[in-house]
């Protein structure tokens, strides 16, 4: 089999041709290096490398596939995001302080992907404390969109995107809370699936020198990245499953199946624009465009429900609890600047900058308030899923925007159909999901008149992974999928 033959070949693909012997996963590992040294000065995607420890593993992997072993990810080269601590690999998050820092143990998802089988070839980079739609720090410096140097691979996953569109490997590990997973699968033209909230545990991917311990995290997950729909499954079912640190008896979590197994029996809803945010003509139509073919292909589909949760409601109380995490880890002068701020505030200003601003200095009190509200949109969800099997909206308002690092998000704004809106208000479409936990795939679904990626997120119901991935597997079956960024097609 000829070396080129393999770039752009899923995991699942790759499982078999090793289990075949048509090719050995020290010749898949070759491959990806050659690839990576050859490309990946136009993108810099991977920016920790370690091809040494990849290559003992590969040549470990043959071993064991001589011995007859099968196991779900043996012999398949992947990178991971650079927020995992990888034993003796670097983990800075982005944070010039922690260009030093060496974990001595690898993260729990990266023992079992390692367990699993998977070689890991290096790290991909991310934006400061993973905290921007972009991917750029002053470390590792910034990387690019494969569909557009000039344009962002997304964030806080994107150089984990970048890498699966420019055929380095065939998957990746993010993570997720402001659509940090779903966001650069958008932009890159990828898959990418934010599970159900609490499903995959994320211990070890930790900021340096950040004690790696078991927590439980509100609103964030990992979760898998790759360039199929069958591949999101797979690498799911390796990292998901309790903490067995937390857990006095470990065991599997056994996730329902998919409630359908064709087109034809999905329930739909679609909804293509939020009161907060508008969204992009382009991105609209190709999401009606989709919603076009799944009619004909014999799904059901609707454009509105009175069950869905008011957005503009969902979105104030996603800003307020997630400003109120991140800002629990910031200084204690910058919190107080905040806190001032949150009492200057007029009582009826009732805008998303406002949001975010009490949400930094959130009491206890009002935060259970928050999650009260939170409560009772879940029973919404729940109502909204005995009628529905998936919602489909867009990931983001447009597709990948150009790269602007101004240091103060609160000053970028983002253009939409040629006007200009607030750059942090793009969260809202990310947080229709992220607010109460539920698990969405992402999936390319066109490109724009620019020839840009365009992507549709898949939310389903609480812990029923399956039906949005099986969704999008139906969906790139019967009208494709993932293809290569034209330069980087061969």
């Amino acid at each position: 089999m000829a070396s080129s033959e393999l770039d752009y070949r899923t995991s699942t693909e790759l499982i078999a041709l090793l289990a075949a012997r048509k090719v050995s996963a020290v010749e898949l590992f070759e491959r990806s290096v050659v690839r990576i040294e050859a490309r990946d000065k136009a993108i810099n995607a991977v920016v920790v490398r370690d091809f040494e420890r990849a290559r003992d593993a590969a040549k470990a992997a043959d071993a064991a596939l001589a011995r007859g072993e099968r196991r779900p990810l043996l012999g398949v080269p992947i990178t991971v995001k650079e927020s995992y601590n990888v034993a003796g690999l670097p983990t800075t998050w982005g944070f010039p302080a922690g260009k030093d820092f060496r974990p001595k143990e690898d993260a729990l998802p990266i023992r079992r992907l390692k367990a699993a089988g998977a070689v890991i070839l290096g790290k991909t980079n991310v934006p400061l404390s993973l905290a921007d739609w972009q991917s750029y720090n002053d470390i590792y410096g910034t990387t690019n969109n494969p569909w557009d140097t000039g344009r962002t691979p997304g964030g806080s996953s994107g150089g984990s995107a970048a890498s699966l569109a420019a055929g380095y490997v065939s998957l990746e590990v993010g993570s997720d809370i402001g659509g940090s997973l779903r966001v650069p699968a958008h932009y890159c033209g990828v898959f990418a699936h934010k599970p159900s909230l609490g499903l995959a545990p994320s211990r070890g991917q930790t900021p340096p020198n950040v004690p790696a311990l078991p927590f439980d995290n509100d609103l964030a997950v990992i979760g898998p990245m790759a360039r199929s729909a069958g591949d999101l499954l797979l690498g799911l079912d390796v990292i998901a499953g309790p903490d067995e640190e937390v857990n006095a008896v470990a065991y599997r979590l056994a996730l329902p199946p998919a409630r359908h197994e064709s087109l034809e029996g999905f329930r739909v809803l679609v909804i293509d624009t939020h009161p907060l945010v508008p969204t992009a003509r382009s991105v609209r139509d190709a999401l009606w465009r989709l919603a076009e073919r799944l009619e004909k292909a014999g799904a059901k589909v609707a454009k509105a429900s009175p069950l869905l949760p008011d957005l503009k409601e969902s979105g104030r109380v996603y800003v307020t609890l997630l400003w109120s995490r991140v800002a629990a880890f910031w200084p204690t002068e910058l919190y107080g600047r905040l806190y001032d701020a949150a009492k200057a505030l007029p009582a009826d200003d009732n805008s998303p900058a406002a949001w975010r601003t009490r949400g930094a200095v959130l009491s206890h009190r009002d935060w259970i308030a928050a999650d009260n509200v939170r409560i009772r949109m879940r029973q919404q969800w729940r109502a909204l899923f005995r009628e529905f099997d998936v919602v489909l909206c867009p990931p983001m308002p447009t597709p990948a925007f150009p790269h602007d690092h101004n240091p103060d998000q609160r000053e970028r704004q983002i253009e939409i159909d040629g006007k200009l809106h607030a750059y942090l208000d793009q969260i809202f479409w990310p947080g229709v999901a992220t607010v109460i936990g539920l698990p969405a795939s992402a999936m390319p679904i066109g490109l724009s008149d620019a020839g840009l990626p365009i992507g549709v997120q898949i939310i389903g119901p609480y812990l029923e992974d399956r039906t949005p991935l099986r969704f999008a597997e139906l969906i790139e079956r019967e009208f494709g999928g993932f293809v290569p960024p034209p330069a980087f097609k061969n």
